[in-house]
């Protein structure tokens, strides 16, 4: 039977993401009421399939058809939404990414869950993407070991993106954008779109490289974006990204360089339903390999991984989810530091 879910937030990712997918399970899931945080969104994309809308999230933790929560608001409110979510005795919980603004908030939000057995997924769609699988199992069969990861974002323009930022407390650089000449502000925004952005593959990267050692370099880019290098395990790896104003299409790219190829993972844009990423591996010796495009997404994949948990009683890798939250909050503290330190 279909379990009813919950949907706090009713911005771009629940309009354009997260009802299509729901849609596209209706066999293990079913939106009973979507809540927005003022806006007065709710209404219309409550009203696609028939379900109860209202401001605020009270009402979904008392929703007794509300089986399910689905977090998709301002990252501020994730933690203490994941602890009521808990406490008002929902069966289980999907928030997206980060579940935490510091890791002293994903700690408790995470010890909530253990607690209660309240199964837990963190919307990381590019880590479900099972083009990611085949990716891991070609590294894995490879042998060579990873000598670098480059992960390059160029995103189109759209205002989706740059509400990434919307909450800091900055000041305009006169065109109506953060002042990144202040390092103080440059250091809020990278630390902002590391934990509204990057944080979509830090867990990938942490699957490789475990162990996160030190920042080498951080800068903010204009107009919106970021350039930071740092070493983990030994092995370097360097983030890039920019939203420019006006551009050409998304780019979304994972390169692993090891000692006997080069592998690439292009995503599709986010906010689109386009299947997988394509993997391409480029051997030193010449061969290029294509593998086939999955018709399946993370999006899909991340909910079918909650019904799992729900239906067959899997263990929830609540560590895992931690050590994600850890690595990637603890990346974003240190670039911010590196960049404030010139203050």
């Amino acid at each position: 039977m279909a379990r009813g879910v919950g949907i706090i937030g009713a911005g771009p990712g629940v309009a354009a993401l997260h009802l299509p997918t729901l849609a596209r399970l209706s066999d293990a899931f079913r939106v009973v009421h979507v809540a927005d945080g003022g806006s007065g969104r709710a209404a219309a994309l409550a009203a696609r399939g028939g379900a109860r809308s209202s401001t605020g999230a009270e009402a979904i933790m008392a929703d007794p058809e509300a089986e399910v929560v689905a977090i998709c608001s301002p990252p501020a409110q994730h933690a203490a939404q994941i602890i009521a979510a808990v406490a008002a005795g929902k069966r289980a919980v999907f928030c997206e990414k980060p579940i935490g603004t510091t890791v002293a908030e994903a700690e408790e939000a995470v010890e909530a869950c253990r607690r209660a057995g309240v199964p837990l997924i963190v919307g990381t769609n590019h880590y479900f993407d099972p083009a990611w699988g085949r990716a891991k199992h070609h590294l894995t069969a490879s042998g060579g070991p990873v000598i670098s990861i480059s992960i390059t974002l160029a995103l189109a323009p759209n205002t989706r993106y740059h509400q990434l930022v919307t909450e800091l407390p900055v000041a305009a650089d006169g065109r109506g954008g953060p002042d990144l000449t202040r390092p103080e502000v440059a250091a809020g925004v990278v630390r902002q779109l590391l934990t509204g952005l990057a944080i979509h593959d830090l867990p990938l990267v942490r699957d490789l490289v475990p162990r996160f050692e030190r920042v080498v370099f951080a800068r903010a880019l204009p107009p919106l974006g970021y350039a930071v290098g740092f070493v983990a395990g030994g092995v370097p790896v360097q983030l890039t990204t920019v939203m420019l104003p006006e551009g050409a299409d998304t780019l979304w790219r994972i390169a692993v360089a090891t000692a006997s190829d080069r592998l690439d993972v292009s995503f599709p844009p986010p906010f689109v339903h386009a299947g997988g990423a394509r993997v391409r591996v480029r051997a030193a010796d010449g061969r290029d390999t294509v593998y086939a495009h999955d018709p399946a997404d993370g999006y899909v994949a991340e909910w079918r991984a909650l019904a799992e948990l729900l239906d067959a009683g899997l263990p929830v890798e609540y560590d895992e989810l931690l050590d994600d939250a850890r690595y990637a909050l603890g990346l974003a503290d240190a670039a911010a530091e590196l960049i404030g330190a010139a203050a």
